[in-house]
């Protein structure tokens, strides 16, 4: 098969021509309609002007026609761009800038933005415009060569300006073969669609293991328990991030029978806390399958599908994945169980940074391995646990402190229901340790700082715990730690 993506969509077209794809609002559409639809947007976008290699930005809500336009967009050979809705004006004006696309498709009613941030460059249009009165012809995909951009998607940037990761047509298709095999999709899966479409855990990994492997999916605008939990007794396998979790533990609805028909929960994009695994197996009987990715590489790790699920662990690398921890100065190896840089290679890394050559350089080793940025070890298992980003690592007095230590601790408290432990300016120790909880009942800051005493090092004891009625999160459901630090950075000021 060829390595290109759009050849690797095609093939399961073909294959499961008359099977649901995906479902909506209570419609449904086949395999083949979804193809044909989008072959016929395509020839609109090629009639605006969008050839191969050319960026197309997308900043539209979940849709089946944001679905199609993502197709679309890979049929003609062009590079998808898609931006969280919540980006704002300045946000979205760099990506316009950094990235010159040739079209920016948005929602009804931000086009004055948008014409506003191409500065006349940019064709906007809306996704009412694009499918208003398609026309019947279906255009040819273009060629394309595995190594040629698929997509660009921006990190979030908690240092410096975003950065656009430049994902091949081969990374994207070898890491969707990988996983339909690992998580043992087949046609007779259907999927709950809960997640957003302009990530790469809901567009990349979610949707390209439904369509590779010829299963459905029910496509949901957004995250609620009760529809989850209605959709679970004709669904089997629902990809999640821990809020999601949490958000199913709190409803009283989702009970071991309501999850009896469902095979796979998997969890990504954040830390599952080992609380919340422990939990969510004793309600429902299943065990959460957590893996690991980036936006830059797609999936690293996976726990197994048979086997151990172990909480606070991520699994082994994907079969295709060489992963190695590293001193992060020097690229030295480290040996098993010591902490170090995680450090990956395989066929899903990435291409590089669009228009940052220095930066990609940067972010590679001599030998190709990409430094991902996430501290970890490697158990005797051949299981990777992560302990946070380098750049979250706290040096206090002088001592390491990794904050997943603290924070493991402080989760696993029945009167805590999510902690996040954060580095902030110190005058005597440079950097101090101080946590950041989401309460679940009455809480006694002092008291929990005694408790901890008996189970690590005074050194790694927040020095302070600052109790918030919820966390700061992303769209993803990731604890936003870079505000946290922010905020809290005059704590210790004279």
């Amino acid at each position: 098969m060829s390595g290109d993506l759009h050849s690797r969509l095609a093939a399961s077209f073909a294959r499961f021509a008359d099977r649901t794809l995906v479902e909506m609002d209570g419609k449904a559409w086949t395999y083949a309609e979804i193809e044909g639809l989008s072959a016929r947007l395509a020839t609109r976008l090629v009639s605006l002007g969008v050839a191969p290699g050319e960026r197309v930005l997308v900043q539209t809500d979940k849709s089946i026609e944001t679905l199609l336009l993502y197709f679309a967009v890979v049929r003609t050979g062009a590079i998808y761009l898609p931006l969280n809705v919540d980006y704002t004006e300045a946000e979205l004006e760099y990506f316009a800038s950094d990235a010159t696309p040739v079209l920016a498709v948005c929602r009804e009613g931000t086009e004055p933005l948008f014409e506003r941030i191409g500065k006349g460059k940019v064709r906007v249009t809306t996704l009412a415009e694009l499918f208003a009165d398609l026309p019947d012809e279906q255009a040819a995909p273009a060629p394309r060569k595995p190594d040629d951009i698929a997509a660009i998607l921006y990190t979030s940037g908690t240092t410096g300006k975003p950065k656009g990761a430049m994902l091949t047509n081969a990374n994207l298709a070898a890491n969707g073969n990988t996983l339909i095999d690992l998580w043992r999709f087949t046609p007779e899966d259907r999927l709950i669609h809960a997640l957003p479409i302009f990530h790469v855990h809901g567009l990349f990994v979610a949707v390209h293991c439904v369509v590779f492997s010829g299963a459905s999916m029910v496509f949901l605008e957004k995250f609620e328990s009760g529809a989850v939990i209605d959709l679970m007794a004709r669904s089997t396998v629902l990809m999640g991030v821990p809020t999601f979790y949490i958000r199913l533990l709190a409803d009283e609805r989702f009970t071991r029978e309501a999850a009896a028909n469902m095979r796979l929960f998997i969890s990504g994009s954040a830390p599952l806390s080992a609380d919340i695994h422990r939990a969510f197996e004793a309600r429902s009987g299943h065990r959460v399958l957590e893996r690991y990715g980036m936006t830059e590489t797609g999936m690293l790790t996976s726990n197994p599908y048979d086997g151990e699920r172990r909480a606070g662990f991520v699994g082994p690398p994907l079969p295709d994945v060489q992963l190695r921890i590293a001193e992060f100065e020097t690229g030295t190896v480290l040996p098993q169980g010591e902490v170090g840089i995680v450090e990956v290679k395989g066929p899903n890394i990435f291409a590089g940074y669009w228009q940052m050559p220095e930066k990609t350089a940067a972010e590679f080793r001599p030998d190709g391995f990409f430094i991902t940025g996430d501290m970890g070890f490697i158990d005797t298992d051949g299981s990777v646990q992560l302990v946070g980003r380098e750049k979250d690592l706290i040096i206090s007095g002088g001592l390491n402190v990794y904050p997943a230590e603290v924070e493991a601790l402080l989760d696993d408290r029945a009167d805590v229901a999510e902690a996040a432990v954060i580095g902030v300016p110190h005058p005597d120790f440079g950097e101090a340790v101080v946590a950041v909880v989401q309460p679940s009942g009455a809480f006694d800051p002092d008291a929990v700082r005694e408790e901890m005493r008996r189970d690590l090092a005074a050194f790694k004891v927040p020095k302070q715990i600052i109790a918030l009625d919820e966390l700061p999160r992303n769209t993803m459901g990731k604890i936003q730690k870079k505000l946290l630090r922010e905020r809290y950075a005059d704590l210790f000021a004279d």
